[in-house]
């Protein structure tokens, strides 16, 4: 096991005076397109990093580092840490905020200069756990191409949009429960792990934030694809109203043939999506899948 950083080699964390110093040097001014929102609140950092499990083993992906407040704080306790920045300016300058504020953890980090919706590798080792402020306006796609890109994360903890968490983490039945609550069910156990006042981002936001922790665990057991099983999903809650008979009736080919998937997947075919967990949707899809491979019975 790495030995853990010694304290007096541990990082220097960001304030407001040092957050706003490190912006006006770069002449950087926080966009709402880039979702940028820096955290200014040492604290509050630290509350991430103990609220995500992480250890002295662990090799930490970060989305979206921006000027460093969590990078330093996650380099205080994880053994590596590999941030993924889309912007030029930021990406440029974190190795020489790390090394200034962590000279000790300084070969223990990495930037990635690239878009993380796009991203299809990292460099090793890979990373053990996920934990991010993520850019609010695409923090359910990077989240859920990043589960998907990287089987070796075995957890993570991600700040986004209240709303978002809330629907990240709903249950079947829920009013906000859907295609976000499914998609990461697929891959992990879900759980909402705190809230986020305003006042420790700058600038602070004009919406609430949370927390949401997850846990890797195996996708169901079923002979349909990740991709058929997302697109029973996306249809299911395409017209979240109205019942699975009527919205999968372009992937089944009519409203009888629906029912009859539906059937034998052993799903009432008057019932709405949002009543259904991630396994009631694999057996759709199995059923939706035997449709065109003839000889197969779609019998449950």
């Amino acid at each position: 096991m790495p030995a853990e950083h010694p304290a007096s080699a541990g990082p220097r964390l960001l304030g407001p005076a040092e957050v706003r110093s490190l912006a006006d040097r770069l002449d950087l001014r926080p966009t709402k397109q880039k979702g940028q929102n820096f955290v200014i609140d040492a604290n509050t950092c630290r509350r991430i990093v103990r609220e995500s499990g992480i250890g002295a083993d662990d090799v930490v992906l970060e989305i979206g580092p921006g000027l460093g407040s969590l990078t330093l704080a996650l380099l205080e306790v994880a053994r590596r840490v590999v941030a993924v920045e889309i912007d030029d300016k930021l990406a440029g300058a974190l190795p020489d905020t790390i090394a200034d504020f962590a000279p000790g953890q300084a070969a223990s980090f990495r930037v990635v200069h690239a878009d993380a919706l796009r991203i299809d590798a990292l460099p090793d080792p890979q990373p053990t756990a996920l934990v991010a402020n993520l850019p609010y306006n695409v923090s359910v796609p990077v989240l859920l191409h990043m589960m998907a890109l990287l089987p070796t994360l075995e957890r993570g903890l991600v700040m986004v949009q209240a709303e978002v968490a809330d629907r990240l983490a709903a249950a079947p039945g829920s009013r906000v429960y859907g295609v976000p609550s499914l998609k990461a069910a697929w891959f992990a156990d879900v759980r909402r792990a705190g809230a986020i006042g305003r006042n420790v981002f700058w600038p602070a936001p004009n919406v609430d934030s949370g927390l949401v922790g997850w846990t890797r665990r195996e996708p169901p057991a079923t002979s349909a694809t990740r991709e058929q099983v997302f697109a029973v999903i996306d249809a299911a809650f395409a017209q979240r109203r109205k019942t699975l008979r009527a919205t999968l009736r372009p992937l089944a080919g009519s409203s009888e043939a629906a029912a009859q998937v539906l059937r034998a997947a052993g799903v009432d075919p008057m019932a709405r999506g949002e009543v259904l967990g991630i396994v009631e949707f694999t057996r759709i899809a199995e059923q939706l899948a035997a449709i065109d491979r003839p000889g197969e019975a779609t019998d449950a």
